[in-house]
């Protein structure tokens, strides 16, 4: 048995070291690095099992061709030959009627891997086709609220949060998502530190707080401005950091705080007014607090306004300069990579775009040309995107050719024409960089693809040669695309050997010093020009939402959704083991909620507005507060009796970044009426 060092490339922010021990061509158990000192030799409960979805009965094996209707999933297998010349044709007409606008491709963040996910767009940027505004549905707002206040850095190293004496896990579920930050916790509270957790219901991390409280969701804004109206009332802001770091706190303190006095703030966020002050002399009194954000607050029609608020809070005390303080929501823009060489070889600087949480629209509504052409690779918008009932339609259509490359056949992989079998980042090369650790590795393939399976980076080159596309990171291998990579890195990545970073493992590259601001004026920005440029408010601030309390009578929960424990989104549903330990798709309702409408557990409900109707099994709990309707984890059609939840979800834009607002779903939860 051999011991092979690989990476993690789930769309995960702790990017795990991990050792697969190899029989022949069998990959026999996964476990995490020991010698990688942030995830410290443990993986987490769904990656433990991650050797199993290698031979899963559920793989895709040889190319497949659709027999059925789109939707139905019944195909026939064909071979790579024929399934190629049958794209290649398809696009090539395309191409020639209309040009390449009529095509839409994109492989998104199912693997996390630099050469697999680039090169793939780095195919459809050569072609001038039609372009996916990606990560809309995840992360592009909570983005925009971190750099509207700090810029587009990353944030505290995670490591240092053992230094702490104070931590708040704001909207971010540690045990569930970030589980490796876990050891530096508790070294940090076995000091005397103390977690505090704000979120709205009770998470796993909750449960192992000092402190949970519930916070409304689509509030946080509020809350953490009625934290800064009690810091500087009551004397605890660092006016020093203040005047020397940020911008524009004076405003603030004079135009926004006054509304939010902690009376105010309770009967808007659920935070009690004695809980709200006692934060805020917790937080003000610390000698080095830190926040991890969680990206999930954005999720709604004010959720840059919440990740800007909260970020800012760190500069009112001045726990920026603080070993051990500070925030953090990401660390992957301190790195400095440049993948433009692999995602942007040739092609148009600029075309037509598609907002990734308005896919259903586009493929139904888009014109001049119409889309005629969909390639999905590394997602699975039939479950993933708001409206996917929407997605679903445009994906039926007979006149859209779309190929989908998957391990699994998806939801999305069964309204396909042709469906390619994908291999696992197990089963490939490639180079990884964090998103929560700053930590950059390469993957080695600890095993070779099964059955016919090819990695992205493969078929986007063969793509690319049968298409006559010249440029030269279509006939490179994998190190040598790492190279690329690497080549003109700016930031602390800069002069880094992915040859050494293949050899040695591990490396880290975190920033030194106290947290840099890269925004316009190089401070801490309370006041955004920026924003304002763009029409937004220029100081954070929060209001009611009149569209959501118009639907309120109606539909008077509110939907929440989070990662599932060992079923987070779909990547894993091919591993039956872990589908068994989640359980089948669930909505949790609170005691109450479910008296109210003579509800019981384990019951088949239905969850329904005016966008959908979704089937789940009701779990009754005050794991979620009152007022709100909890479903965790995403999971395909089939195990919710045809239906998922963001079946439920409108296409309506947060406030910065056009980002999903899943949170801000209004629903209503019934009985399932008995089957006939």
């Amino acid at each position: 048995m051999k011991t092979i060092r690989t990476v993690c490339a789930h769309d995960c922010p702790d990017q795990c070291s991990l050792l697969a021990q190899v029989e022949g061509d069998r990959v026999v158990k996964i476990q995490g690095d020991p010698e990688h000192p942030f995830t410290a030799g443990f993986a987490c409960a769904k990656v433990n099992r991650e050797h199993e979805m290698l031979v899963s009965p559920d793989r895709i094996l040889t190319p497949l061709r659709r027999t059925g209707a789109k939707g139905e999933g019944r195909f026939a297998p064909i071979t790579w030959e024929q399934a190629l010349d049958e794209i290649v044709t398809r696009w090539q007409a395309i191409i020639e009627d209309e040009g390449p606008l009529g095509i839409l491709g994109y492989c998104y963040s199912a693997h996390q891997g630099q050469i697999n996910r680039g090169l793939m767009l780095g195919l459809f940027h050569a072609l001038g086709s039609t372009r996916l505004l990606a990560g809309t549905v995840c992360d592009s707002c909570a983005e925009a609220g971190w750099d509207a206040a700090c810029g587009s850095v990353g944030g505290a190293d995670p490591e240092t949060v053992e230094q702490s004496d104070l931590i708040i896990a704001w909207g971010a579920d540690l045990m569930t998502t970030n589980v490796h930050i876990w050891p530096f916790v508790e070294r940090a509270r076995s000091r005397g530190a103390t977690l505090v957790v704000i979120e709205p219901r009770r998470s796993a991390t909750a449960e192992r707080a000092d402190w949970d409280l519930r916070v409304k969701v689509g509030t946080d804004a509020a809350l953490a401005l009625g934290l800064m109206h009690v810091l500087a009332r009551d004397g605890l802001a660092n006016r020093d950091y203040l005047a020397r770091k940020t911008l524009g706190f004076d405003k603030v303190e004079r135009e926004v705080l006054p509304r939010f006095s902690p009376e105010q703030v309770a009967a808007i966020t659920g935070v009690s007014a004695t809980d709200l002050v006692r934060l805020a002399h917790l937080y003000g009194k610390a000698r080095a607090p830190f926040i991890r954000l969680g990206e999930g607050m954005s999720r709604s029609h004010q959720g840059g306004q919440a990740i800007r608020t909260v970020a800012l809070l760190p500069g009112v005390v001045g726990a920026y300069d603080k070993p051990g303080g500070g925030a953090l929501l990401m660390t992957a823009p301190t790195f400095g990579f440049d993948a433009s060489p692999i995602r942007k070889p040739s092609g148009p600087a600029q075309t037509r775009t598609v907002n990734h949480s308005r896919l259903g629209e586009a493929l139904l509504t888009m014109k001049d040309p119409p889309l005629r052409a969909l390639f999905v690779a590394g997602n699975n918008p039939a479950v993933t995107c708001p409206d996917s009932a929407a997605v679903r339609r445009g994906l039926a259509r007979e006149d859209l050719f779309t190929v989908v490359h998957d391990p699994l056949l998806s939801d999305t992989a069964r309204y396909a024409d042709i469906v390619l079998p994908a291999a696992s980042y197990l089963e490939s090369e490639d180079v990884l960089r964090g998103y929560g650790t700053y930590y950059v590795q390469f993957a080695q393939e600890v095993a070779p693809p099964r059955g016919e399976a090819w990695p992205n980076r493969r078929l986007a080159q063969e793509l690319a040669r049968r298409l006559g596309l010249k440029d030269a990171v279509f006939s490179m291998s994998a190190l040598a695309l790492a190279k690329l990579f690497f080549a003109n890195a700016a930031g602390t990545a800069s002069g880094l050997d992915p040859e050494a970073v293949r050899r040695n493992g591990p490396v880290k590259v975190a920033p030194s010093g106290p947290q840099r601001f890269a925004t316009p004026s190089g401070k801490l920005e309370f006041y955004s020009e920026t924003l304002a440029a763009q029409g937004l408010p220029a100081l954070p601030d929060w209001a009611p939402d009149a569209h959501g309390e118009s639907l309120e009578r109606r539909f008077p929960l509110r939907l929440l959704t989070a990662p599932g424990y060992f079923q987070s989104h779909t990547a894993f549903s091919g591993i039956a083991a872990l589908r068994k330990k989640q359980g089948a798709p669930a909505c949790v309702l609170h005691p109450e909620e479910a008296k109210k409408r003579g509800l019981e557990d384990g019951q088949t409900v239905e969850l329904h507005n005016d966008v959908g109707v979704v089937r789940l099994v009701l779990r009754v709990s005050d794991e979620a507060p009152p007022g709100v309707a909890f479903v965790p984890g995403q999971r395909p059609a089939a195990e919710g009796g045809g239906t998922t939840v963001n079946m439920l979800c409108s296409d309506r834009y947060s406030d910065m970044g056009d980002g999903a607002t899943y949170q801000d779903t209004r629903l209503d939860v019934r009985r399932a009426p008995a089957a006939r």
